[in-house]
């Protein structure tokens, strides 16, 4: 039996990018057939958007290429997360401190960000403050896409559908 990769996206308030990187996981891992090898999650890591839905500018972004956050309601990263996940992708450095402020500490290097994936490293700024859905949705888009190419070709291995 295959199996099953734990994947947690966090940024601060739950409502913005780690919904978007959950929803286009979804989607694209959807689409390759690989969906029973997953499980994908969001959390923030601040109290203050709990229990609100994902934010109007990341759900009509998300909606553009026929893919529903409905039902999602923000919820804080929890330090039994850790042992939850396989890994824990933060959207900026910001993000990892807290997560790791959260957790206590990484000793199973799981936790990295999303951008750490791709070709170059780097931030996802938050639209919460740029008001900028279409470049945190390209970015995130573009890591989902880099973070799956590794799995294919790290020890975890997926193989290609």
């Amino acid at each position: 039996m295959e199996r099953t990769h734990r994947i947690m996206f966090v940024c601060h308030g739950n409502i913005c990018r780690s919904p978007m990187a959950e929803f286009l996981l979804k989607d694209m891992i959807k689409k390759e057939g690989l969906a029973d090898r997953f499980v994908i999650a969001s959390a923030g890591t601040s109290r203050e958007e709990i229990g609100n839905p994902v934010h109007q500018g990341t759900r009509k972004k998300l909606a553009q290429d026929h893919i529903s956050a409905a039902g999602k309601y923000a919820v804080q990263l929890t330090k039994e997360d850790y042992e939850k996940y396989d890994l824990i992708l933060g959207m900026d450095r910001a993000n990892i401190s807290n997560i790791l402020r959260i957790i206590g500490s990484d000793p199973q290097e799981k936790v990295h960000r999303l951008l750490d994936f791709t070709e170059l490293p780097r931030d996802i700024a938050d639209p919460w403050y740029t008001g900028d859905f279409e470049i945190t949705y390209a970015e995130i888009k573009a890591g989902c896409a880099a973070l799956l190419k590794h799995l294919r070709l790290s020890l975890i291995h997926i193989s290609e559908p």
